[in-house]
């Protein structure tokens, strides 16, 4: 009788720790919501200011009522020096590039960086000016996915994972005219 006890106890134990499993994800919505933010800031006007909720549920919303999401949400942490510089470095840049987007002569890759479209909208100073702006940007961006990853703990593994989520915000809050490239490989006007 004791030893069937004793069986049923260390299986009992064995069951329960089983049952005990570390779930380590990917946070991906949360990376979502830095990726939007900081797209957002980069490309934001200089004294525009943010838009009013426009309805009655987004404003209950704010101060906390209505539908909430019921589970543990990690904070990505963007405001890290080396992120705030590499953020503001992109938003003081943005608009000697925005012209270039206008013109379809740069686009947005699906690879969360930006690349030359077309070279022969612009003069050969003009195309000299753009490499090197291109290079900027897509170094500053290439560093700020690195740097996301590592201030949050996430593992130089994430950053292909950070990159294509910041791919998709930058695509996405593209304006309306400029060249985004489909995750296929092929160029679209937005």
């Amino acid at each position: 009788m004791r030893a069937i006890c004793k069986v049923c106890g260390c299986l009992a134990i064995l069951f329960v720790a089983a049952c005990v499993t570390v779930n380590v994800y990917f946070p991906a919505a949360e990376v979502q919501k830095a990726a939007d933010k900081i797209v957002d800031d980069v490309r934001k006007k200089t004294g525009e200011t943010p838009a009013a909720p426009s309805s009655g549920v987004e404003i209950w919303k704010r101060f906390g009522f209505g539908v909430q999401p019921a589970y543990a949400q990690m904070n990505i942490d963007i405001s890290t020096p080396a992120i705030r510089g590499l953020k503001d470095a992109m938003k003081n840049r943005f608009p000697q590039l925005k012209p270039l987007y206008d013109q379809g002569a740069v686009g947005e890759n699906n690879n969360g960086l930006i690349e030359l479209r077309d070279a022969a909208a612009l003069s050969l100073a003009q195309r000299s000016q753009a490499n090197r702006l291109i290079d900027q940007e897509n170094s500053d961006r290439n560093a700020l996915y690195g740097e996301i990853a590592q201030a949050n703990k996430l593992g130089p593994e994430s950053v292909a994972q950070i990159r294509k989520i910041f791919a998709n915000s930058w695509r996405e809050k593209s304006q309306a005219g400029w060249w985004v490239q489909n995750d296929r490989g092929g160029w679209e006007k937005k």
